[in-house]
């Protein structure tokens, strides 16, 4: 009983640090006037009832300008039409619950998942920081695996559908479709929801206006993707940027490496067999996390939680995930991915190195590297079931914390 409690508490302490982590982004953020980034997420809703483009650049209501689609109007919507400070704090308590719960909700120890939050957390402050909405799509992309594991695939391709209209990365949770038993209404139900939450934004605008937002979006990423590949930019923390980064060269062009990135990912899923096998699933995505980080342009420094929580759930879905190279690798993840960008290290450091040569992207690009190798040659029926029953998880070897 002591241990078990000693285990809840540490879980529930950890779990604690994102709201903590949350709120005092916020209360930094708002209390200086710095939270720019969340009054563009709360004029997508407004431009949006209001039918003005939601690309452009309005420097009297904020700098810079929006890059989510259309439908995140609806989502934004009960945080915008609060009070700045009430609905920014909501906002930062959102980003923390969510990914909390996703993490939760994994098939894995305790002990496990609080060292996933433990060792992501570093990057979740890093996007809290920056006020960024990375850890709900990360949410979104976890939901989405778990709900095709449960065979809900309605609710999956929900996610799916709501994740990829808001910010792209998530259209990854397609590759899900691999491993659900229910194809076809997997498939029916994601036409469903296209349709539905290309309607919803009708609700509070026009047709025309809805279907114009899709034609601004395209043109807006596209000439993201050409700004983002200066190498004094602050995004392309990708494996292309790299590259460029290391040979001081903005020609290198991205195909090689999305070619490289379609086939690492891609020809591990063509062993059918291993499908059966939890571990491969839930490794394939550990890779998914990685790889809409790994290989694009709009990488920058708060995306990485993404990443992050890929790497580590594939080194404490392990039985041993304390092993030389995992724990390496570790260190790297805290001290380079997330500490590297950050006042922990000195100025010089960080322009001359970290930040000249997007050393941020390296720990996690030699993780990439290791589970691709694993999901390509392992073969996973030795490998054990994540789960376990529930009588074997009662009389399970707690972790004490003293």
């Amino acid at each position: 009983m002591k241990r078990r409690l000693n285990q809840l508490s540490a879980y529930t302490l950890v779990s604690g640090l994102y709201f903590l982590v949350s709120f005092f982004s916020w209360l930094f953020k708002y209390f200086n006037n710095r939270y720019n980034n969340y009054s563009i997420f709360k004029y997508v809703y407004y431009h949006t009832v209001q039918q003005k483009n939601l690309y452009n650049y309005y420097p009297a209501e904020y700098g810079d300008s929006n890059h989510y689609g259309v439908v995140f109007s609806l989502i934004i919507a009960p945080f915008a039409l609060l009070p700045d400070g009430a609905g920014f704090l909501l906002f930062c308590v959102l980003n923390a619950a969510l990914i909390v719960l996703a993490i939760r909700m994994l098939p894995l120890p305790s002990k496990h998942k609080m060292f996933i939050m433990l060792f992501s957390v570093m990057e979740f402050a890093n996007a809290s920081h920056y006020i960024q909405f990375n850890a709900v799509i990360t949410a979104i992309i976890i939901f989405s695996f778990l709900l095709v594991e449960d065979e809900k695939d309605e609710w999956a391709t929900l996610f799916i559908v709501l994740g990829t209209l808001i910010k792209l990365y998530p259209i990854v949770g397609i590759t899900f479709f691999l491993f659900s038993k229910h194809k076809v209404k997997f498939v029916i139900w994601g036409f469903i929801w296209t349709g539905v939450f290309l309607a919803l934004p009708m609700l509070i605008s026009s047709r025309q206006f809805v279907l114009q937002c899709y034609i601004d979006w395209y043109e807006s990423l596209h000439a993201k993707n050409i700004e983002n590949l200066g190498l004094n930019s602050s995004q392309d923390i990708s494996v292309m940027g790299t590259a460029r980064h290391l040979t001081r060269n903005i020609n290198i062009p991205n195909w090689p490496f999305l070619l490289l990135g379609v086939m690492g990912f891609g020809l591990p899923l063509l062993r059918l067999k291993q499908y059966a096998f939890q571990r491969f699933r839930y490794q394939v995505l550990a890779s998914a996390l990685m790889l809409i980080v790994l290989f694009s342009t709009g990488s920058e420094h708060p995306t990485y939680i993404i990443a992050v929580v890929g790497a580590t759930l594939w080194i404490f879905m392990k039985e041993k995930p304390f092993t030389r190279t995992n724990i390496v690798l570790l260190v790297l993840l805290v001290l380079i991915t997330g500490l590297g960008p950050t006042d922990a290290f000195p100025k010089y450091i960080r322009h001359e190195f970290i930040n000249k040569y997007v050393m941020k992207a390296w720990p996690c690009i030699a993780v990439w590297c290791i589970i691709t190798y694993e999901l390509m040659f392992k073969n996973f029926a030795n490998a054990g079931a994540l789960t376990q029953k529930k009588q074997q998880i009662n009389t399970e070897p707690e972790l004490v914390l003293v």
